[in-house]
């Protein structure tokens, strides 16, 4: 039977998962693919939608009774945090009292960060918009200021914005720790974590040996189609934390949640269901 599998179509989702979609894995089961934004495998997840399925950090305590949180295939790291963008006017104004903010989803970490870092000045009004229509409609006037992840932390100048604030900046200085963003999770019951594991760290080191095989298909899904800034947000996404969660990654995990819990922002979850599936 295939396995369902549900990924962004961002490139370093598609460059992580080329191996395991296109078979290339030894001993992994076909793959039945979905590509969504993380708003919506996020919400996918929340029905046991998937197999296989990479959803926001912040909506684990929703997730973590029906799936497992696997060590690889994630995005974490330093410097690649979401950003605050608005238009020139509005630069070093960090009051965003009274603001519309479009946002790229209401679980997604990005937004969990950003009701962290205003929570004592909250906006007047969030959006949910999809993430292609943020940075468009900042620009256009439609919304006081966007938050963005991925590939618009390369390409927000060309639309005459300026970023706010990085999140991830804030997050690391406050916290010594990588930012976690999105998490690949294993339906319980469904699928062995252990074998899921191994079939996408296999998958995460085969991009690596052969980047240049994984060209067509990643530049097909991307919704940015210039090589440069393609090639940019793997190397900044694709890092030794999604071959491995580690010591350090999973003390960001557990910050991230607990922060979040002690806010009341988040329902507050285990320890032990929070923690990466090792053996």
């Amino acid at each position: 039977m295939a396995l369902s599998l549900a990924i962004s179509p961002c490139p370093n989702d598609t460059f992580v998962f080329h191996a395991l979609v296109h078979g290339l894995v030894p001993g992994a089961p076909p793959v039945d693919v979905t590509y969504a934004d993380v708003d919506v495998t996020n919400t996918a997840a929340e029905r046991g939608a998937y197999d296989l399925v990479k959803v926001s950090y912040a909506a684990l305590p929703w997730l973590l009774d029906d799936y497992h949180l696997l060590p690889c295939g994630g995005a974490l790291g330093r410097g690649c945090g979401p950003l605050v963008l608005t238009r020139e006017d509005r630069a070093g104004n960090a009051d965003l009292t009274g603001a519309t903010v479009a946002v790229p989803g209401d679980r997604t970490t990005a937004y969990l960060l950003f009701r962290l870092w205003a929570a004592r000045r909250p906006p007047a009004r969030i959006e949910v918009v999809p993430f292609h229509e943020i940075m468009p409609g900042v620009a256009a006037g439609r919304y006081d200021a966007g938050l963005v992840i991925h590939e618009a932390r390369f390409t927000y100048p060309r639309y005459g914005l300026t970023a706010l604030v990085d999140l991830g900046q804030w997050w690391e200085a406050d916290t010594g720790l990588p930012i976690p963003l999105g998490a690949i999770l294993a339906r319980r019951g469904a699928v062995d974590p252990a074998e899921a594991t191994g079939w996408i760290r296999d998958s995460v080191r085969r991009a690596w040996a052969d980047p240049a095989g994984t060209e067509k298909y990643v530049l097909a899904h991307a919704q940015e189609m210039e090589r440069d800034v393609v090639d940019r947000h793997i190397a900044l996404y694709v890092n030794e934390f999604t071959a491995e969660l580690g010591v350090d990654g999973q003390a960001a995990v557990d910050a991230l949640l607990g922060r979040a819990a002690a806010a009341g922002l988040t329902p507050q979850i285990s320890s032990s269901r929070a923690t990466a599936w090792t053996s």
